[in-house]
């Protein structure tokens, strides 16, 4: 009984090291892939890096902005810290990369000013556009050649 449970034992052993096999008897074995997990010790180095720069966290921020160009990166309800020694601000939570105009109404008295010329510009691109699609939309309707009541008739 020892011994044909030790040949079944060996058959299951080679069954199992010819599936790990990428090719056929003389090959390398697969290496194990292991799984990485950059994201959370990239998060704890971030957070580290920050205790030492001695950042304060401020509560009650409910949105902030980042202005560029045409694009606004809008941030809602973010953890914010600040390092006034280090002249370090840190934003982080979700965020939207939004377009000026959409958020334009409500964020007049956040901009800037170099922002309000930028602003300006806009307006005058905008009243250009307004003007040429008034042309176009003219330009889409068709002349009058037939009598219509004719045809119903």
């Amino acid at each position: 009984m020892g011994v044909s449970g030790a040949a079944m034992d060996r058959e299951r052993l080679e069954k199992m090291a010819s599936a790990v096999r990428m090719g056929g008897k003389g090959t390398m074995r697969r290496k194990y892939k292991k799984p990485h997990k950059t994201t959370s010790t990239d998060d704890k180095r971030l957070q580290n890096t920050l205790k030492r720069l001695g950042v304060n966290t401020i509560p009650g921020i409910e949105e902030v902005n980042l202005f560029f160009e045409n694009n606004v990166v809008h941030f809602t309800n973010p953890k914010v810290q600040a390092s006034i020694a280090a002249n370090t601000y840190v934003v982080s939570g979700p965020s939207q990369n939004k377009k000026l105009a959409d958020l334009l109404p409500g964020i007049i008295n956040q901009m800037g000013p170099d922002s309000l010329a930028n602003l300006k510009r806009m307006a005058a691109q905008m009243q250009m556009q307004a003007a040429h699609n008034v042309e176009e939309d003219d330009d889409d309707v068709p002349d009058l050649v037939e009598n219509f009541e004719d045809a119903s008739k």
